[in-house]
């Protein structure tokens, strides 16, 4: 256990430590509530440890994470946004005036404002949160299409590269340290017959044709505050992932975790379907937000669906192949469960892709 007192006196709270107890449901970084005592009244923040196993630069992450919030804010300001401190996340910074503190084995850790009457689902109730949680992603993506300076640093180099993916997702087959190819042909060659979707986006970016922006690259729906009176989308969390991308990956990415009544994992893959009246809730809140969107980005919304399930069901199989060391499991088979709902998902997905086309074209 942290130290919570000693490592929040590293943050300019200017208040007296309380208490602090772990927070939420993610699994990645350490993540904790604490409350101080600021002049008689209890204040809350949240304090999390980066976890560097996962994010190997954290300082760069946190310089990205700085610029994405102070560019939001920014701009929320400037169109006389009235809340727009509980619009986006705001660093404390430190006492050194960094948005980060180091405690004594050099671990990262930041402190936000903590947002009142707001919180996340880990699970999709009901089509409107898919309307709220998209356009709430595409507010995200327009607060930051005109980000000042540099490209923003690359958390995880090449996460949603699926050009690359395939590589690696052949190399597995190709190598098959354990001997399980044999067993998983017909899942092999079904990924081999996509092999030209997994080059289009890719191909897309490095030709111009497509724009590179400001990407969150894990829009699931526990990663947007929903208000408890309103249920409206108000703020997106979670921004270690965020970095320079494709509007696309995040779209699609929203597509794979919400339209299905499914597990990722369910073993019967007749459960898995893309359910048309989510997909449109999601085209609709999205819309609605991203106005920045190119032709070319808009034609391609009801494909990235496809081309980001594609790619976690191809992560899933390479580690499989390799003998699941990357993914966490719990059964011999489960990645193989994973990737067979993955495919299940993406010929539901092109079955529905007409449909699909003229959803968006509607919005």
């Amino acid at each position: 256990m942290f130290n919570l007192k000693a490592i929040s006196n590293l943050f300019d709270l200017r208040a007296d430590y309380v208490y602090g107890a772990p927070y939420g449901s993610g699994h990645i970084n350490d993540t904790y509530r604490i409350e101080v005592d600021q002049a008689g009244l209890r204040v809350s923040y949240i304090l999390q440890r980066v976890n560097s196993n996962v994010f190997k630069q954290p300082i760069p992450l946190m310089e990205n994470v700085l610029r994405v919030t102070t560019e939001a804010l920014s701009v929320l300001q400037a169109e006389g946004c009235k809340d727009a401190y509980r619009r986006t996340l705001t660093l404390v910074p430190a006492k050194d005036g960094k948005p980060y503190a180091q405690d004594a084995e050099a671990n990262v850790w930041r402190v936000y404002t903590f947002i009142d009457r707001a919180r996340t689902y880990d699970m999709i109730e009901n089509p409107q949160q898919c309307v709220e949680v998209a356009r709430a992603f595409g507010n995200f993506q327009k607060l930051g299409a005109n980000l000042p300076g540099a490209p923003l640093f690359e958390t995880i180099p090449d996460f949603h590269n699926t050009t690359k993916r395939f590589a690696t997702f052949k190399n597995a087959v190709a190598e098959d340290p354990i001997g399980r190819a044999k067993t998983v042909q017909k899942e092999i060659d079904w990924f081999l017959e996509r092999e030209a979707d997994c080059h289009k986006v890719v191909n897309y970016l490095a030709s111009g044709e497509l724009p590179v922006r400001v990407t969150h690259n894990d829009t699931k729906l526990n990663n947007v505050m929903l208000d408890d009176v309103t249920g409206e989308g108000i703020c997106v969390i979670d921004l270690d992932t965020t970095m320079p991308g494709s509007s696309l990956y995040d779209f699609g990415d929203m597509i794979r975790t919400s339209t299905s009544p499914a597990a990722e994992d369910e073993k019967d893959t007749s459960l898995v379907t893309m359910r048309m009246e989510y997909f449109e809730a999601l085209a609709k809140g999205y819309c609605e937000a991203a106005t920045f969107l190119t032709p070319l980005e808009k034609e391609l919304l009801p494909f990235s669906g496809k081309l980001l399930t594609m790619e976690c069901g191809m992560r899933f199989l390479t580690d499989y192949l390799l003998g699941d060391t990357y993914f966490k499991i719990h059964r011999p088979e489960h990645n193989l469960d994973r990737t067979r709902t993955q495919i299940a998902l993406v010929e539901s997905i092109e079955n529905q892709m007409e449909a699909m086309q003229t959803v968006v074209a509607r919005y």
